[in-house]
Formats: C-alpha cells, structure tokens, sequence
C-alpha cells in the first residue's frame, strides 16, 4: 500500500493524540521522590507500550509508525513524508540558534523547554550530531548546554558550539582541535581595528550609553547589549544609539589602523577631507548594506546626505571585511564578514567528521540566514524558523520548505524530522 495512504490509516484508526500524551508525560516526568508518582509513572508507561504493541503487530513497519504517532502530529507526519520524497534522505545534524530559537523570552521564560530538551536527546542517542551556532560567547552556552542536555552529552564527542557568531568552535572530546579560535587567522590589520573599538567602546561612551549598555564578554567580537528587558522600548532606544556610536567608533578605529589621521578621496582634484567625512562615508557604507542599519540612522538622525560610491576604495576595501549588526532592542555588534556562522558550521562539521551533512538548521536572525542559504546552494540541508524571525529568515524558509513554528515550539520543526528519519530507514 502506499505509505501515505498506510499513514492516513494509521491516524484515523489509531488515538494517536493519546497516545503521544503518554508518551510526553512518559519522557518529561520530573524526577521526584515518591512511590506513588512513581507508580503513576510506572503505569503510564505499561499503557503506552499497550498501545504501541497494538501498532506494531497491525503493520509490516509497526515499530517505526508506533514512534512516528508517538512523538509527531498528523500534520508533522505528513510534512515529514513529504520532505523524504523531496530530498530522499534523512538529517544527519542539527545546527541550532538558541535565542528565540530554541528558546524564546516571550513564551518559554527565556530556558529551553523540556520536551525539546529531551527529543535533542534522543536525536543524539540515535547517532546525530548537534551543532549549537550563536552569536552568545562560550561560557554562556556551555553553561546553559551542560544545564540542559547534560555534561554527557556536551562531552561525548558529537556536539559543537560555534560561538560568537563563528569567531570560534569548541568541540569536546576532539584533542587539539577542541577549541579553535578561527578570528587567529584574520590578519593583523583587521585584528587592530576591532581591537581599538574594543577598547574604546565603554570607556570613551557618552554617559547615558555607558550607563545604559553593557559590553558582551566576547573573546573578539565587539557586543554592545542593553541595561534593559530585551525587547523593551528602553532597550530599543538605547541599542539605536548605540548602533550609531559603534559606527562611528569603527569609522575613526579604521583611520587608525590606516595609519592616518586624513583620508584623501579618491578623486585628485578633490581636498584631503578628515575624520568626520570618513565618519559619513562609514555611514552611508553600512545603510546601504543593510535596510535596518539606514532606517535606525535615520530615526536618530545621523542618516548622511552622501552616495555610498563616494566611499573612497581604501575606506571602502577595509570596511567590506568588516560586518555592522543590528538587533532591534537586543544588540549592536561589529564582527568579521570572513568570520560568520557558516565559517565555523564547516569547521565544527569538519571536527566532527559529517563529511556529507544533511542538516536541519533552525534560527531567526541575518547570521542565521547564511548558514540557511549556504544548506539551500549545497543541498546540504533544510531550514526551518520561528513565525517572529527577521522578515529576510521567515522569507527565505517559506520559499523553500515552510518550516515555521511559533514562538516557544522549536518542538514542533524537530518531531517533524524525527519522524523524516524514521521515514528515511524504511527505504
């Protein structure tokens, strides 16, 4: 019979619905000291193998369609039947954005739920590796890992961290190349811009942007974060001026390393022009990169009234290395455009040895898209994003495999592909 018609026999004759329930209560019943929540505990389990055995004995596959309605929907069965006759194979690794992702301040109490924690864990039992990508530093995300998933997985060999948007991968259990520091290999001119900015950015910031941010602890990244609730009119206001100050810090940290105190145009005919004509040219340089960036110079009036081609080539040859990230009430960052999230997904895929990676990547931001694309250009995978990602991410998924789930269920996209690989085993 077909598959798709054994599935809809599967759903309509089965209560599936009740049965995922034992099996959610099954998997995330809390560990307490008690024989009679035990003995709950205990019972639910008996029935939900009842109810399996009842699937298993009635099907040829009954085993893989006893855990396919157990842990996903009618429609996430579907979409998963789907996707394995597109793409004829299954997810061999998961790269994952954590905030607003995996986890979200508005819905999940900012912590990772527990259903999701425990289908990572069982992804991880089956064989596939997990790659953690985020613009946070290292310390924050192994503490929340270790936390959530477990020291033994975080250290089992088959989970990375590609932190601070790609500046760096750390792999345990890989000998020398557990952790490798890729913004090394940047040269040194490059290097000296960030670290002026660095230690400039607090120190020389005006009162009210020193009192209201914060510099994220970064190994090289340079993070400016906001005093205030993520999301908050307070935190947007603040992270909107300090957009602008990096900008311009970055302009005069460019003239620095340059070696000059002027800048000569490009044009002979035209007056050496100083540093507060380099200050617009990086300016008008990052609007038109990004539609955010213009719009928050705008809003604070520091928009400058100048065609981005007039940008002098050696301004112009620095700053096209150099990324200026904006997010709206979360952050202002500079990074490295040879150093982002794909950079460190191919090294950290490398280390763990997924030669020919399938991946299911799932994120919300610009540097989340990148990776998105790069899956899309190599069929090396799929995509998938929360219904409040930026609109390029939610764009670029529904033109691909319409993987979009709502806030707080990044859940829902990974029973999906749970139940894509079980599909994948029967051939």
């Amino acid at each position: 019979m077909e598959r798709y018609d054994l599935v809809y026999q599967l759903y309509d004759e089965y209560d599936t619905k009740t049965l995922r329930e034992y099996q959610e209560f099954v998997d995330v019943f809390p560990a307490v000291d008690s024989r009679v929540a035990l003995e709950h505990w205990q019972g639910a389990t008996e029935e939900l193998e009842h109810r399996k055995d009842e699937i298993r004995s009635s099907f040829a596959a009954g085993e893989t369609f006893a855990e396919i309605v157990a842990h996903a929907t009618r429609d996430q069965a579907f979409t998963a039947l789907d996707l394995e006759a597109k793409y004829g194979r299954s997810v061999n690794v998961l790269v994952l954005d954590v905030d607003e992702t995996l986890r979200s301040a508005g819905g999940t109490d900012n912590e990772i739920p527990r259903d999701t924690l425990h289908l990572l864990t069982e992804f991880h039992e089956a064989g596939v590796p997990i790659v953690i990508c985020t613009g946070q530093t290292l310390e924050n995300v192994k503490g929340f890992a270790i936390q959530g998933l477990g020291s033994e997985i975080v250290h089992s060999g088959d989970l990375s961290i590609v932190y601070e948007a790609g500046t760096g991968v750390f792999t345990p259990g890989h000998g020398a190349e557990t952790k490798q520091l890729l913004y090394e290999d940047l040269d040194e001119s490059i290097r000296t811009v960030f670290d002026g900015v660095r230690s400039r950015v607090l120190p020389e910031a005006p009162e009210g942007l020193r009192r209201g941010c914060h510099l994220q602890g970064n190994e090289f990244n340079v993070t400016m974060k906001p005093n205030y609730e993520t999301g908050s009119a307070d935190a947007r206001e603040i992270i909107d001026e300090a957009l602008v100050y990096l900008i311009d810090l970055l302009a005069d940290a460019v003239c620095t390393a340059l070696g000059e105190d002027d800048i000569e145009a490009d044009d002979a005919d035209e007056p050496t022009l100083a540093g507060e004509a380099v200050v617009d040219w990086t300016r008008a340089f990052y609007a038109v990169q990004d539609p955010e960036v213009r719009a928050v110079l705008e809003g604070e009036g520091a928009y400058p009234d100048l065609d981005a081609e007039a940008v002098p080539d050696r301004i112009a040859a620095v700053l096209e290395r150099i990324d200026v990230a904006y997010y709206e009430a979360d952050a202002a960052e500079i990074g490295s455009l040879e150093l982002n999230k794909v950079v460190g997904v191919e090294r950290a895929l490398d280390v763990l040895g997924v030669d020919d990676p399938f991946a299911l990547v799932m994120g919300d931001s610009k540097s989340d898209l990148r990776v998105m694309k790069w899956v899309a250009d190599t069929d090396a995978g799929i995509s998938a994003a929360p219904e409040h990602a930026s609109q390029d991410t939610l764009q670029h998924v529904l033109e691909t495999d319409e993987l979009v789930f709502d806030r707080g269920k990044s859940v829902d996209v990974l029973r999906t592909v749970y139940a894509l690989n079980r599909f994948a085993r029967l051939g």
